[in-house]
């Protein structure tokens, strides 16, 4: 983990890695955890038989299960100490550009496309890559804009 003393200090790091997360094994059960919180029930996540005689050869994570991993991959990769909250103002841009075969290991890559002061902090817009290991295709990109309180 990254850690950055002030929100201010990234003002200067557009363009750049502001940290990349630890991996994230995905598992069936988080999968069947998700699709029961989410009422998302396709057989292509949750039935073991008929998947493996599906597209990928076995069950693959939800693309929104994929995307909810933003927050915890973000903490995980990166740390603003001077800041009292962190919080999720939107996406601009999501994409799926490949799927996530159960077992896979998922970790993010945070880029600082923008630092925007506002009233009491920053905005800050980040794409943020969730890479598959050994895949040479993301997971996910997505444009995601958060505000940081000092």
């Amino acid at each position: 983990m990254t850690v950055y003393e002030h929100l201010a200090d990234l003002a200067a790091l557009q363009g750049q890695v502001i940290g990349t997360s630890g991996w994230v094994e995905i598992d069936q059960a988080r999968i069947d955890q998700f699709a029961q919180a989410t009422g998302d029930h396709q057989w292509i996540h949750v039935d073991r038989a008929r998947a493996a005689a599906g597209p990928f050869g076995t069950t693959v994570a939800h693309g929104f299960l994929t995307l909810s991993l933003l927050s915890q991959l973000a903490t995980d990769a990166f740390r603003i100490a001077d800041t009292r909250m962190g919080l999720n103002y939107g996406l601009d841009r999501v994409r799926f550009p490949s799927p996530v075969p159960v077992g896979s290991r998922l970790r993010a890559v945070c880029v600082l496309d923008r630092h925007e002061p506002i009233e009491g902090g920053a905005q800050l817009t980040l794409t943020v890559t969730i890479e598959r290991q050994g895949s040479a295709k993301p997971a996910c990109v997505a444009v995601w804009v958060t505000r940081h309180v000092v």
